[in-house]
């Protein structure tokens, strides 16, 4: 199982859309292979259409605010000691994190197949959030699945969804949460494939949802490339680039592309959910060696039980609260391109309070998970290594969760 050079991760599967022989494929009902296929043959068109790709880059510029900051960290360097730390400040763009990349092209790819509705899952709310001001942008009907649980855990973005004609469907099974919503989001467009496109947020589902995903957020490595650069002359020799992982999206388009460049030159870091301390849950089937099961219509690492059902998950970030993770993130960890290893609850919150104690940035808990590795291992390394984390989304919607755990010291919404 080896990486090829040259050729995009999303690209390097077999004719039965799995990566490795091992992680991804499309198991689905019979009546979805049609509504997929369809799909798959629009978006390999599309993807190399010139006039498709100038359509993208010029919403990504003018709507969606692209490049987004790098930024030197400079007052949490000079504390931490050891590396240089940076920030691809991804929340710049509008809606306040990444998945605005991939609502947005999912929204003109249902506008190019003459689609009136447009649904989604969303866990920290941003995906439907991001759903939710594309389809108003371009004109479509949307309909958003959201566990019951995350409702009321990320109200400031459920309010931003309804206030953009969203409507939000609640859903009431298993944990109600993340995992819950995808499968039920996946059930309706089963039954309204004809009249209705499906946004998957992250690179997670049947192939092509991963693979649009993964084409639309590596936006965000196109434009680190660019600015390492205009701020090094080159690629640094010594680059780490650190990013949360729940599904997977913001991470691959942080790495997407510098995944051909030497390991030894450039490291790529996961840092998935660890949960609260002192509990058996968690959401990082990558560090703590789940096995291989099937979810969402892809095989992929997940929580699993001895009978194979799917594990409950625990985490305070509901954006990573997920029990499996991407087919491309499983074919990284396989042939040793990533390293993945996991925060808790609790070390993300000691980095959120760290943060925004010496720079002027709120990082939501998704990427405070990041943060957590990143200024644990800085402290170790050479002033020469240039330390990036990906701040992927702003903590506006964490501010009850930050309130309730940290006191209102540390809440800077008011």
């Amino acid at each position: 199982m080896k990486l090829k050079k040259k050729i995009p991760l999303i690209d390097q599967h077999d004719k039965f859309g799995m990566w490795g022989n091992k992680f991804g494929g499309n198991f689905v009902p019979e009546t979805l292979k049609k509504p997929i296929q369809d799909l798959e043959i629009l978006f390999s068109k599309l993807r190399k259409n010139k006039g498709f790709i100038y359509e993208r880059n010029k919403y990504f510029k003018n709507w969606v605010g692209a490049p987004t900051r790098l930024i030197k960290l400079n007052n949490l360097s000079s504390y931490i000691g050891g590396a240089q730390i940076w920030a691809k400040v991804v929340s710049d763009a509008n809606g306040g994190a990444h998945k605005i990349y991939n609502a947005t092209v999912h929204c003109l790819l249902a506008k190019r197949a003459g689609k009136k509705f447009i649904v989604g899952d969303t866990g920290a709310g941003y995906a439907g959030k991001m759903l939710s001001m594309a389809a108003k942008k371009f004109g479509l009907n949307c309909k958003i699945f959201m566990g019951a649980k995350d409702i009321k855990r990320q109200q400031p973005n459920v309010k931003a969804m309804r206030k953009n004609g969203a409507e939000i469907v609640p859903v009431y099974t298993g944990s109600q949460t993340l995992v819950d919503a995808v499968s039920e989001c996946m059930r309706y467009w089963v039954a309204n494939c004809d009249t209705t496109a499906m946004c998957v947020g992250s690179t997670v589902g049947p192939n092509i949802f991963v693979k649009i995903c993964g084409w639309s957020t590596s936006q965000i490595s196109r434009e680190l490339k660019v600015q390492l650069k205009k701020e090094f002359g080159s690629i640094p020799r010594k680059l780490k680039l650190y990013n949360c992982v729940g599904g997977g999206s913001s991470s691959y388009g942080f790495w997407s592309e510098f995944i051909d460049y030497k390991k030894k030159h450039v490291e790529l870091i996961g840092v998935e959910a660890g949960g609260p301390k002192h509990s058996q849950k968690h959401a990082a089937p990558l560090t703590y060696g789940s096995k291989i099961g099937i979810l969402h219509g892809a095989a992929q690492y997940v929580n699993q039980n001895s009978e194979g059902q799917i594990e409950e998950t625990e985490s305070i970030s509901a954006g990573l609260d997920y029990p499996g993770v991407s087919p491309l993130h499983c074919f990284l960890k396989d042939t040793k391109r990533a390293r993945y290893t996991a925060a808790s609850d609790e070390n993300a919150l000691d980095a959120y309070k760290l943060v925004t104690r010496y720079e002027n940035l709120r990082p939501s808990l998704e990427p405070s998970h990041a943060f957590s590795v990143a200024i644990r291992e800085a402290k170790k390394l050479s002033k020469d290594t240039i330390v990036i984390v990906n701040s992927c989304g702003d903590a506006h919607k964490d501010r009850n969760i930050l309130r309730q755990k940290l006191g209102k010291k540390y809440d800077k919404f008011n």
